[in-house]
C-alpha cells in the first residue's frame, strides 16, 4: 500500500507542476512536454532521478521525465558494451517498447476516428 501512495504522490507532483506550467505560463503544451523529457534527462545525468524512480516506482517512471530517465540510462548501459556507437543505439533501444506503444496508439485512434467520420 506504501507503494501506491508514494506513486499516486510523485506523480501526482509531477502532473501538478505540469499544470501550473499551463495555467500561469505562456507556455504551449508541446513545450512543457519536451521541458520534462529533458528535464529526465538532465535530473538523470546527474545521478537525481533514479533514486526518485526507486522510490516512487511507477509515478515517476509513467510521466515524460520517467521517458527522458529511460533514455539516459540505455545510452549508459549502451556506451558501455558498445562504445560510442551506443550513444546512438542506446537511447532508442531503452524507449522502444514505448515508441511502439505510442505509434500503435496512434494508429489504432486514427482508425477508430477516421471509421466514425464516415458515418
Amino acid at each position: 500500500m506504501n507503494e501506491i501512495i508514494r506513486a499516486f504522490l510523485v506523480g501526482g507532483a509531477i502532473c501538478a507542476v505540469g499544470q501550473l506550467l499551463i495555467d500561469f505560463t505562456k507556455l504551449t503544451p508541446a513545450r512543457i512536454l519536451t521541458g520534462y523529457v529533458v528535464a529526465g534527462v538532465a535530473l538523470s545525468a546527474l545521478g537525481l532521478y533514479g533514486p526518485l524512480a526507486d522510490f516512487a516506482g511507477a509515478g515517476a517512471s509513467v510521466p515524460l521525465t520517467g521517458f527522458g530517465h529511460a533514455l539516459v540510462e540505455g545510452m549508459k548501459k549502451a556506451v558501455g558494451s558498445d562504445g560510442f556507437q551506443g550513444v546512438f543505439t542506446g537511447a532508442l533501444t531503452a524507449a522502444s517498447g514505448g515508441i511502439a506503444a505510442a505509434l500503435l496508439a496512434g494508429l489504432s485512434a486514427s482508425l477508430i476516428f477516421r471509421q466514425r467520420g464516415r458515418v
